[in-house]
């Protein structure tokens, strides 16, 4: 007999997903590009706005940096054939700036994710509308030119995959990942304060929220909900039973609005 699925991802499947995020490289040596499936490299971004981003991997060439998938710059990493350079957003100064942000300046609301790109664009007669930017998780946040001071949607997994894979290529690994359970801890606390204000009718905002906080989050969160729902119906019976009651005993209501227009 099987078991019922929870709802939502698993951890292990939003780790999966965030292997096909773009990181940067420094190769150590020589490599052809890959014909791979779901990839692009920096000199397609034409393509990939388009919505197709199928394609090969840059080639690598010591000591020039390139922009490959997470899986495969870990693979080669393993095989250390390449080095993988940290993006911006795990420097310990810009993690300490942002956590400043979450504590101080935005003690409810998250740090905002980083900007969207511009749509490119293209004098494609085929294209009769302008084509909308990637959006998340399909925007290249985590490689080099990545912006440093924003928290992209994959950040608390890549950063622990690259701190666990990669440790050797952090100045601090120590630091990084101290500040990196900080900023969980408090991202979380927010999150659980803000179901705690949540009605019948309400919802969180969740601008900025990562992946992996979506995943944790979401149990306690519709957990919430489901409790508040089954609240407010436990309340209309309630009051519906109670006016059908009067009904049957020839009881007839009066609205506060009748008889405010009664006074006048």
């Amino acid at each position: 007999m099987a078991l019922p699925l929870s709802p939502g991802l698993t951890p292990a499947e939003i780790a999966f997903m965030c292997e096909m995020e773009l990181v940067t490289v420094i190769p150590r040596q020589r490599l052809e590009g890959l014909d791979l499936l779901g990839t692009f490299s920096a000199s397609s971004s034409m393509l990939a706005a388009h919505g197709n981003n199928q394609g090969p991997t840059p080639p690598l060439n010591p000591p020039y940096r390139a922009d490959l998938p997470l899986w495969l710059a870990l693979l080669l990493k393993r095989q250390r054939r390449a080095n993988i350079s940290p993006p911006p957003w795990l420097n310990p100064q810009s993690l300490d700036a942002i956590l400043r942000v979450e504590t101080e300046l935005s003690n409810q609301a998250f740090s905002p994710p980083p900007p969207l790109p511009l749509p490119a664009s293209t004098n494609d007669p085929l294209l009769l509308l302008p084509t909308p930017p990637p959006a998340p998780p399909f925007v290249p946040s985590a490689t080099y030119d990545a912006p440093p001071d924003a928290l992209p949607y994959h950040w608390l997994e890549l950063g622990e995959i690259l701190l666990e894979a990669a440790s050797d290529d952090f100045e601090t690994p120590d630091q990084v990942r101290r500040l990196l359970r900080d900023l969980r801890e408090i991202r979380m606390e927010k999150l659980r304060k803000g179901a705690e204000v949540l009605d019948a009718g309400g919802g969180v905002k969740m601008n900025g929220v990562g992946a992996m906080e979506v995943g944790e989050g979401r149990a306690f969160i519709t957990g919430v909900i489901d409790g508040l729902r089954k609240i407010g119906a436990s309340k209309e019976q309630t009051k519906r039973e109670r006016e059908a009651e009067e009904r049957d005993n020839g009881f007839v209501g009066t609205a506060p609005e009748d008889e405010d227009e009664m006074e006048l």
